[in-house]
């Protein structure tokens, strides 16, 4: 196996397949729900894979200065990544790309959840939420901690753009924009289909109930890899992505080598080409930790 890192060769016991970049998602992939941290086993098996020379990347929708805390304030491990679902994606701590929204540029997408029962827009500026239109108390639903850090004030529908508050209406910098609705997950992708045809200028998709990710049309997951390994001068083959999500669906079907951890939901199961074990069990760390040592660690689809 190539050492990116040093250039030299080591051998491997994967057949003559080499993986050089290794992304995961966090959320329901090597964070288990509820927990704020990833677990001393997933931190080492991620030095023992840089230790390798091989490059470790979150492929998150979360912000990137949200992962600081997420991964035990070791800035090394999250260096490179591909955050915001595409929108941020840094190779070694260097910025590669990065989308940025206006709120004039988000008109259209207010106008179309002004008035909608329990539907909002928050966007992100340097990790810090704002409240762009909606009811607070239903975000706090989804992300009770973004609910209550959020900066803005709650929007009903009755107002204009123009009557947002002045720091809101002139927000620079606005990396991520999320559209939030109640906690139903047939409701939420019925409401991510009639906003995909009515504003076909973006993209969305849902990563769990209650949640939608709007992203630059063909900015996801799978373009922030492909960024990733072209700066890298690596192909696709020697890329293994782990996700569980629907945000996860385009990088695990772009990806050959893509695996789905047990309880992804349907549709990212369905289009992964390996499946691993349990996030509270570590899975991904162990199948990382493999990987590190030359070893390729599925020998179906199904392990």
């Amino acid at each position: 196996m190539h050492d990116i890192r040093t250039g030299t060769l080591r051998e491997n016991n994967s057949g003559g397949l080499v993986i050089k970049l290794i992304l995961s998602d966090i959320d329901g992939t090597i964070l288990p729900y509820g927990e704020k941290q990833i677990s001393p086993n997933m931190l080492q098996a991620i030095h023992e894979a840089q230790e390798a020379g091989l490059y470790f990347a979150p492929c998150t929708g979360r912000g990137q200065p949200w992962l600081h805390s997420i991964f035990r304030e070791d800035a090394r491990t999250y260096a490179t990544c591909v955050a915001a679902n595409g929108q941020s994606v840094y190779l070694n701590g260097k910025l590669l790309r990065q989308a940025e929204f206006s709120v004039a540029e988000l008109l259209p997408l207010l106008e179309a959840c002004f008035g909608r029962l329990n539907t909002g827009v928050y966007c992100f500026v340097e990790g810090i939420p704002h409240i762009l239109c909606g009811d607070r108390v239903v975000l706090a639903q989804s992300f009770a901690a973004y609910a209550r850090g959020a900066v803005g004030h709650d929007y009903d529908g009755q107002h204009t753009l123009e009557e947002l508050d002045a720091d809101l209406a002139a927000l620079v910098g606005i990396d991520k924009v999320n559209v939030f609705t109640e906690l139903d997950l047939a409701k939420t992708h019925e409401l991510c289909d009639e906003l995909q045809q009515a504003l076909p200028q973006w993209d969305f998709d849902v990563p769990n109930p209650g949640l939608l990710n709007v992203m630059k049309k063909g900015w996801n997951k799978a373009a922030g890899i492909d960024v990733l390994a072209e700066a890298l001068e690596i192909s696709l083959d020697e890329v293994m992505v782990f996700g569980d999500g629907g945000n996860d669906v385009a990088m695990l079907r772009h990806v050959k080598h893509s695996v789905a951890v047990a309880g992804a939901v349907p549709e990212a199961a369905a289009v992964a080409n390996w499946r691993t074990g349990r996030v509270e069990d570590d899975a991904v760390a162990h199948n990382i930790r493999a990987l590190s040592q030359g070893k390729f660690p599925f020998s179906s689809s199904v392990c």
